[in-house]
């Protein structure tokens, strides 16, 4: 098993990256042979693939990567929050590691239920935007985790690029100047002190954004690791962040984090095997029943995107959603039925009732009978290096640009990863999904996600590596992806630039991609009963499918994901 290996660089191979001021520099092929990173960023690209190309392997470079989108990806890529990463050495060995946030030790239950007549009145605001709303950061410490058991590079390497990048400044691309210039009065009403994202006049492309103090928390990390982020001066800006803001967020929470290695949830689709994340993420549980439906009821046999196809997906998903809706949290808090969400026949039944030409509605629509006792602002990288392991990797600090909060002298955003708790019992997050008891707040707690990212074998070889951000549309957006793939022999650029929809059971509405559905199409999906809802763009994939010995990158065009390889 090669995925370990020792080998002694100077920092100077990586200079290349230090520079990356331009976005229009990275070239965007996207097949290759030997390794490959597709990340949401071109920039943080470039950093793993110059890690890959000097002799790292996959969790190096994803190590790298994490940390370079903490600095050119603001609005998701952290270090004040947490994701889960998969991954598969080249032996056929999975594994996972949950580095999701936790809930505070001063949280409880009813936090953000205010004091009216009936005392059920949700406050919800706290749990989106401020120092409440922020759950104790994991990505540090998941990225050490990793380091730890797979590293093989000096972790001061890797560590480099993201704090030159910090510290020198990047050239922002024309969408994420126009994302700052959205939230900047609102990151300068939060924030008392100075914030590098705000600026008198607008940002505008190719603006060079500089984060020094962010580069000096990285230095502390790059030096000490965890404890240049969980004690010491870090620590201690964050603490005192806590305090200026009413937040709750104590030294003890800060030194009792931990993340934990989990066994990934695998199951099949047709002749593949599919590993993807546990508890507390719902999506692999999701994932896998959804699958289940797809192949029940033969959506392969339908044209893609078509009235029956779109008809029958939406009531698979919409099934789906009530079950995680009821059964789903942190199972070292709750009896998550793992086995039974995932058993065959509990879904043969689950599904037998989905007629393609009818719509159910959703108050029709329970969960399942089974006995016992997520801003869409997270971002996601896959990276296959040239030994064959692969690593799936989802981070988020929830909605963009987390609580709005920006650490003072640390600079960095802090997450608002709380509102994906069930605030109350069957009341809506901010991606409208209904809560159960099963996700409700408590003291150390990990809150449910979507993340879901996954990687699939097809005859015991390394086959496709993917994941997206979305909030409640990860999950659909993931298995619409690998059907496009194995069902509809599409490439892995061609699947991750298909038109997407989605149906989350409540509230019942189909969410579809702009110019998805011709005039005809949308008339026949009103007359079955869908409310139609249209966004402008449904998951930013970064995947990479492997064929015979090719590596064939997608990365999403939504935004400015770059998939980059050698």
């Amino acid at each position: 098993m090669q995925y370990k290996f020792k080998i002694s660089l100077f920092y100077k191979i990586l200079i290349s990256i230090f520079f990356v001021l331009s976005c229009n520099e990275v070239k965007k092929e996207t097949i290759y042979k030997k390794g490959m990173v597709s990340s949401a960023h071109p920039v943080a690209s470039k950093v793993g693939l110059d890690i890959l190309k000097n002799g790292g392997n996959a969790f190096d470079a994803a190590i790298g990567v994490h940390f370079a989108l903490s600095v050119v990806y603001p609005n998701a890529g952290n270090i004040g929050g947490g994701g889960f990463a998969v991954y598969r050495l080249n032996d056929g060995e999975v594994g996972s590691l949950d580095f999701r946030e936790k809930a505070p030790l001063k949280s409880y239950r009813d936090m953000y239920i205010s004091n009216s007549d009936d005392g059920s009145t949700v406050d919800d605001k706290k749990s989106k935007i401020g120092h409440l709303a922020s759950g104790v950061p994991g990505s540090v410490d998941g990225m050490v985790k990793l380091y730890e058991k797979f590293g093989s590079l000096d972790w001061k390497l890797l560590l480099e690029p993201s704090i030159e990048l910090a510290k020198n400044g990047f050239s922002l691309t024309d969408k994420q100047s126009n994302s700052l210039n959205r939230v900047m009065i609102l990151f300068d009403s939060i924030n008392d002190s100075e914030v590098s994202f705000v600026k008198e006049i607008k940002w505008k492309e190719n603006d060079i954004l500089i984060q020094k103090d962010l580069s000096k928390t990285l230095e502390r990390i790059r030096d000490k690791k965890r404890d240049g982020f969980y004690s010491g001066l870090t620590a201690d800006y964050i603490v005192n962040e806590m305090k200026k803001g009413d937040g709750i967020i104590s030294y003890e929470d800060l030194n009792n984090y931990s993340s934990i290695w989990r066994k990934p949830i695998i199951g099949k689709y047709k002749e593949h095997k599919i590993i993807s994340m546990a508890p507390p993420s719902s999506g692999g549980i999701a994932l896998l029943q959804l699958l289940h439906g797809a192949e029940k009821l033969n959506v392969g046999n339908y044209e893609h995107n078509s009235l029956e196809y779109i008809n029958t997906i939406a009531e698979i998903e919409s099934r789906v959603y009530a079950d995680r809706s009821t059964y789903l949290g942190d199972s070292d808090f709750y009896n998550v039925p793992i086995d039974d969400l995932i058993d065959n026949k509990y879904l043969d039944n689950r599904f037998s009732s989905i007629d393609p030409s009818t719509k159910t509605p959703s108050n029709q629509i329970k969960e399942g009978n089974i006995q016992f006792n997520e801003s869409e602002e997270t971002t996601h990288f896959s990276i296959v290096d040239e030994y064959g392991n692969a690593v799936s990797l989802t981070t988020t600090i929830n909605g963009a640009y987390g609580s709005k909060v920006v650490v003072e002298n640390a600079g960095f955003i802090l997450n608002n990863e709380m509102d994906d708790f069930s605030v109350k019992p069957g009341y809506p997050n901010m991606f409208g999904l209904i809560g159960g008891e099963a996700n409700s707040i408590e003291p150390n707690k990990r809150m449910l996600s979507s993340m879901t990212p996954t990687i699939i074998e097809k005859n015991d070889n390394l086959y496709m590596v993917l994941g997206t951000p979305g909030g409640s549309t990860i999950i659909t957006s993931v298995f619409q992806t690998i059907l496009n793939v194995i069902d509809f022999n599409m490439g892995m650029q061609e699947a991750v630039d298909a038109k997407k929809f989605h149906h989350q059971w409540l509230p019942d509405f189909l969410v579809v991609e702009k110019n998805t559905l011709n005039t005809n199409l949308n008339e026949n999906l009103k007359k079955m009963g869908h409310k139609i809802n249209e966004r402008s763009s449904l998951g930013r994939m970064d995947c990479i499918l492997i064929e015979n010995g090719i590596l064939e990158g997608g990365a999403d065009k939504r935004g400015d994901n770059t998939a980059l390889g050698y």
